[in-house]
């Protein structure tokens, strides 16, 4: 849509132009950046009359806007050609989300380039067109356009929430009370999004979507989201764009949307070493990152770890009927839980030639979660104490991964391109965990292990094409082939208080051999018609075949192809709106967390088991929205619906061999529905103090099957109304200093068999600029005051479950950064593959 919205506002041009001669009408073009007094504002600027005898010639112009106060790019700033003579425009075009401009057919002469763009000074250059020659004109450094107003000093500056065309995007960069934290505390705090005390994100109450990191997959977040989160620590997260409504381009996976995660990358021309660090009572965190970039060439080299430590306690009280007998569980334990992750990367990009670039990336990571926990059980046969036992656990998540990225893009003209791409992503993870069971005195009996070994890879292929049809619309096409292998090999051992271990005949070990392939075409047509009226519509097909066996026969899965399609309508209302409409068709297949066939018996009285033969879920969804200004206000309100059919939910049942406990597993329940809708605003106080929040409102209807005391399953439904809500404000103060503070609640949220439990958060923090703004140094502070409580229920006619789960999370931070080197601006080279297909937000235990 960024490609697109370049092409349909082709001649959109300043209105601020001094000996403009401005058309009557013609379609025209919209973005959103904040104006002079801070508001987010929709701009449509109209359309300069050309000077129709202009002779055309076979040069060419372009370079690159930026501000120059920030080095950052000036998105789609106006530009325009003067004939130095006459005095009059023989060509425009607007520069696109990379700040990037061209115009092409240009005769020799000599003319002036005019810049403009609301909250910047104009600028004009003089250029002399020799015929035959392209002229790049390099950076243009726009200066920010600051008038005195009654004592009041107003500048443009940018929104910490933006709305373009089709996404959301929140500004990371500029959050400071999330420094030193990681990619979980930002993402609580993006409009439309959920994350438990866990990091499962769910996007309007489905955890059924998708998570890219610098619009690429990894397996990192196909194995687990919520682990994906606290490797990327807050300070490296420059935005987080919420896609709800994704387009024929994207994978047709996600049936809740795309969460893609931006990291701060190279944009810097010469030898450049950043350093970010921060220390705290439960994280601290280190990254080293240094970019050379030289002519054709860049280079960046770097990596960052993250350490942190946090303290929790939980009750569990559950309830089961066996035998005509009610048998309670009551169970206590403190855990204490330790983590320590690194990312480390290594990419260049190289020009082959003016109009083709290649671009190669390696990223290493590595995890190394422990959690231990003391239990303490106390189990009644009707209301008759039976049994008190003690349990230390260890639970150990280990992962090393690796991402290898090979892109090679040729351009033809403007917005017309053609890309090939490959990727490899291989993720190894261990998830084993020891427990000792001790007597009434602590005196070790007996011990027992769980060694779980799990492998996921995967290979992408992918060639996209697009090319503008006229100025108006815009046609893409592309290719895409995944292969897939996800591997589980596990076992359990026991031993006496001494001894050596020995295979465990209760629970018998087992493998899983899962096999994935899938074939993808799409096409994509964009029209935008003279009253600006934009209309994306689109197509893709998957086709998927599955092999999958386990150590003592095949898991039957039939192969399934599936045409989904996509719409997308945009018209600015007035001149400050935009309304948008949009459906689109989505499936959902699951990951490794679903498919895992380990027994995990880590708690005995809550265990946990994945399902090889679960099938893809399906969605429908439809979303209406209307942003608009009001004076100093952005408003953005929303209503949404989604039908899933076969939805991927968790399902727990009481355990026909452990007295009291209850198994968990996944099942393709009947049927989900939600709607709902969100609300957001940004209001500007002053040009330096923002509030801005949002309020998540939506009703969820969930059906499937049960199976009741007598052993047969009956339909069971369970429905509610989820509410949540944030509350952030920002305030910029003399001398370099900022305050920022905020406060959010995610609400209870409906399951099939019960509910999980809602939860507060809250933060605030200062930030101190050196005098160079090469540095800065931060205080920040989170759940001050008790730290987090979730309460979450389960309830069916053979068992019931109570548990909370208290989070101490309070945390003080001092953070500290400092960049070294030259810094001047070049461009950032495309990556292409997109893998947006697999299921990643189940629940950890």
């Amino acid at each position: 849509m960024k490609t697109l919205f370049k092409i349909f506002t082709f001649i959109m041009l300043a209105t601020s132009l001094v000996n403009a001669q401005f058309g009557p009408g013609g379609p025209g073009g919209m973005g959103q950046r904040s104006d002079g007094n801070g508001r987010v504002k929709t701009e449509q600027a109209p359309t300069l009359n050309l000077d129709g005898n202009a002779p055309k010639g076979n040069s060419k112009i372009f370079g690159f806007v930026i501000d120059e106060s920030v080095s950052t790019v000036v998105e789609f700033a106006n530009v325009a050609l003067y004939n130095k003579e006459t005095k009059k425009v023989v060509d425009g075009t607007v520069a696109d989300e990379k700040g990037k401009f061209s115009m092409n057919r240009i005769a020799a002469g000599e003319y002036n380039l005019v810049i403009t763009f609301i909250g910047f000074k104009d600028k004009t250059i003089e250029v002399k067109v020799e015929k035959g020659k392209d002229n790049d004109m390099g950076v243009i450094k726009l200066a920010q356009n600051v008038k005195q107003l009654d004592e009041v000093t107003v500048t443009a500056e940018k929104s910490m929430i933006e709305e373009k065309v089709d996404r959301l995007v929140y500004n990371a960069e500029k959050d400071l009370t999330s420094k030193g934290g990681d990619a979980a505390d930002i993402l609580r705090k993006v409009p439309m999004l959920s994350v438990d005390l866990d990091g499962n994100v769910s996007l309007r109450g489905t955890s059924n979507l998708k998570v890219l990191i610098n619009n690429k997959p990894s397996t990192i977040v196909a194995s687990s989201i919520a682990d994906a989160l606290k490797m990327i620590p807050a300070d490296l997260i420059k935005t987080v764009e919420v896609i709800t409504s994704p387009s024929a381009k994207y994978d047709a996976e996600g049936s809740g949307g795309i969460i893609n995660i931006i990291l701060k990358k190279s944009t810097l021309q010469g030898l450049t070493l950043n350093l970010d660090s921060g220390v705290g009572i439960r994280g601290s965190n280190l990254s080293l990152n240094g970019n050379y970039r030289q002519g054709k060439l860049g280079v960046t080299l770097g990596g960052f770890g993250r350490a942190f430590y946090n303290k929790s306690y939980t009750t569990l009280d559950q309830s089961t009927i066996k035998n005509g007998n009610t048998i309670l569980t009551n169970q206590t334990a403190d855990a204490y839980d330790n983590g320590l992750f690194g990312r480390y990367n290594l990419g260049f990009d190289y020009d082959l030639a003016k109009n083709q670039s290649l671009t190669a990336s390696v990223a290493f990571g590595t995890r190394n979660f422990t959690r231990t926990q003391d239990y303490t059980i106390n189990q009644f046969t009707n209301n008759l104490l039976n049994s008190t036992s003690f349990r230390d656990v260890t639970s150990k998540d280990l992962s090393n991964s690796v991402d290898i990225n090979l892109d090679y893009i040729r351009t033809f003209k403007p917005s017309q391109e053609w890309s090939v791409s490959g990727q490899f992503s291989q993720n190894k993870l261990t998830n084993n965990f020891d427990a000792d069971l001790l007597s009434n005195s602590q005196e070790l009996l007996s011990r027992q292990k769980n060694l779980n070994k799990n492998f996921n890879n995967e290979i992408t292929l992918q060639t996209d094409y697009q090319t503008p049809i006229k100025k108006n619309q815009m046609f893409e096409v592309g290719l895409k082939t995944v292969i897939r292998q996800v591997n589980s090999d596990y076992e359990y051992r026991i031993a006496g208080a001494t001894g050596s271990f020995a295979t465990d005949a209760r629970n018998p070990a087992g493998l899983l051999n899962y096999s994935q392939n899938i074939a993808a075409g799409y096409v994509s047509y964009t029209f935008t018609t003279k009253k600006k009226l934009t209309i994306k519509a689109g197509t893709r097909y998957e086709y998927t075949s599955i092999t999958a066996n386990d150590q003592n026969s095949d898991i039957v899965i039939p192969a399934y192809g599936n045409l989904v399609p996509s719409i997308n309508i945009s018209k600015p209302v007035g001149k400050s709106s935009t309304l948008k409409l949009a459906y689109n068709n989505r499936i959902q297949r699951p990951g490794l967390q679903q498919l895992n066939p380990n027994y995990n018996a880590a708690n005995p009285q809550s265990i946990s088991i994945g399902n090889p033969s679960l099938k893809p879920e399906i969605s429908n969804n439809v979303e209406l929205s209307l942003s608009t200004n009001i004076k100093k206000t952005y408003l953005n309100v929303s209503l949404f619906g989604r039908q899933t059919n076969n939805s991927i939910t968790r399902i727990t049942t009481p355990s026909d061999t452990l007295a009291g406990a209850v198994i968990s597993t996944f099942q393709n329940i009947g049927k989900e529905q939600t709607f709902g809708t969100n609300i957001f605003g940004n209001f500007f106080i002053t040009s330096k103090w923002t509030i801005n929040g949002g309020i998540d409102l939506f009703y969820n209807y969930l059906e499937g099957q049960q199976v009741g005391v007598n052993g047969i399953s009956s339909t069971i439904s369970n429905s509610g109304i989820v509410i949540g809500g944030r509350l952030q404000s920002q305030l910029s103060l003399k001398n370099g200093w900022a305050v920022q503070a905020f406060g959010g609640y995610r609400g209870n949220r409906v399951q099939l068999q019960g509910t999980q439990g809602g939860m507060g958060m809250y933060s605030i923090g200062a930030r101190k600029d050196f005098k160079n703004k090469k540095g800065s140094l931060g205080l920040a502070v989170d759940n001050i005051f008790g730290g987090m409580v979730m309460r979450s229920t389960l309830n069916s006619p053979q068992f019931s479950q109570v548990s909370v789960n208290n989070i101490y999370n309070q945390n003080i931070k001092l953070t500290f950064s400092y960049k070294i080197g030259k810094m001047k601006f070049t461009e950032t080279k495309k990556t292409k593959v997109k893998n947006d297909d697999v299921k990643a937000g189940a629940d950890n235990n």
